[in-house]
């Protein structure tokens, strides 16, 4: 029987992870769940946000589904950093190979009037942000902190570009097999390193998809202007985590954006917005990222495009019928999730 690994994390974690459940087992009710607490709820119960046992089951797992992690903002700054719940997620993700992660950012149709931009603009859009995950400021060496200064590095290695690169060029093969590479070429020299190996990967393996590169600053600008420019997105680690959340505008809430970070084993799977303490055990939380993070686990880690091609539907429909308040509507986690179930 597979077998999931499922951390609910904190905040509102809990609650949408187990929308996301409940509806997970009635369309795969044959998968094998084990809970482990992670995040803040880690360092309680195990002094860190990662415990051993915890590392173990999910190495040892067929996926790991997730909820977010993390407290209100600067509630965790005077902490270790090596204590902090972010630290905790990036361990994860090291141990798990986890170096591609997937976004996808979909407006809906029928569903544009939730997009803060126009229905000509927002309507039609279907945006892959392939961010590589494992590298970059997150993970560079040297860092730190000193009298006077604060540091970070920026560093990668060509095997670590060319295998974000493969990943972005076999998605779009499936897609409409576009592929536009985003960096910073014209200042910073790992970008320049980055594109060049990002050239290199496409004529030798890929010249069938259509590749250009754009900087992070014209992309950013062109994502809320004309979105529908995009197929897949391929870029680093800290540019595509400000692009994806940038994105997540584009169909109208956060609350809609999933997540799969996928590598050589065991895939993680989380919606991408964060724990929302200030809104967690009021029942009004946005399950809806979560769910379709479900979606992409019955895809990538179990090859069940089918499942999850009705839990996508059952979102979509469910999204029209039962919005929740995040996109003006009144229902809550509870209203939203006994929609989807009823559509499925």
């Amino acid at each position: 029987m597979p077998k999931v690994v499922v951390l609910p994390g904190d905040g509102v974690g809990p609650e949408v992870v187990s929308c996301a459940l409940e509806v997970l087992k009635a369309v795969a009710p044959d998968l094998e769940y084990s809970e482990y607490a992670f995040g803040l709820a880690g360092t309680e119960k195990y002094g860190r946000p990662l415990g051993d046992e915890v590392l173990e089951a999910a190495l040892g797992a067929d996926a790991v589904f997730m909820g977010s992690v993390g407290g209100l903002p600067g509630s965790t700054d005077h902490v270790a950093r090596e204590l902090r719940p972010e630290s905790g997620l990036l361990a994860l993700r090291k141990a798990l190979g986890v170096y591609a992660n997937l976004r996808p950012t979909k407006v809906y149709a029928g569903l544009e009037h939730l997009s803060p931009l126009k229905p000509e603009i927002a309507g039609g859009v279907d945006i892959l942000i392939l961010r590589e995950l494992l590298g970059g400021a997150y993970f560079g060496q040297p860092r730190g902190l000193e009298d006077g200064q604060g540091f970070n590095t920026i560093r990668y290695t060509t095997a670590e570009v060319q295998r974000a690169a493969r990943w972005a060029f076999q998605a779009a093969r499936g897609r409409s097999g576009r592929v536009c590479s985003v960096d910073k070429a014209n200042v910073l020299e790992v970008s320049e390193f980055w594109r060049r190996v990002v050239v290199e990967v496409h004529q030798a393996e890929f010249s069938d998809i259509e590749l250009t590169h754009e900087y992070v600053d014209s992309c950013a600008m062109i994502l809320v202007k004309n979105p529908k420019r995009y197929d897949v997105i391929l870029t680093e680690n800290l540019f595509g985590d400000i692009l994806s959340d940038l994105a997540s505008v584009l169909p109208g809430s956060l609350g809609l954006l999933p997540s799969a970070s996928l590598g050589d084993r065991v895939g993680l799977y989380e919606p991408i917005h964060g724990s929302a303490p200030d809104i967690a055990g009021q029942g009004i939380a946005n399950p809806a990222a979560t769910i379709l993070s479900a979606a992409m686990m019955l895809t990538y880690s179990f090859n069940r495009p089918d499942q999850a091609r009705a839990l996508e539907g059952a979102v979509q429909k469910s999204l029209f019928s039962h919005p929740t308040r995040d996109l003006g509507g009144v229902s809550g986690s509870r209203a939203f999730t006994d929609a989807v179930l009823a559509q499925l």
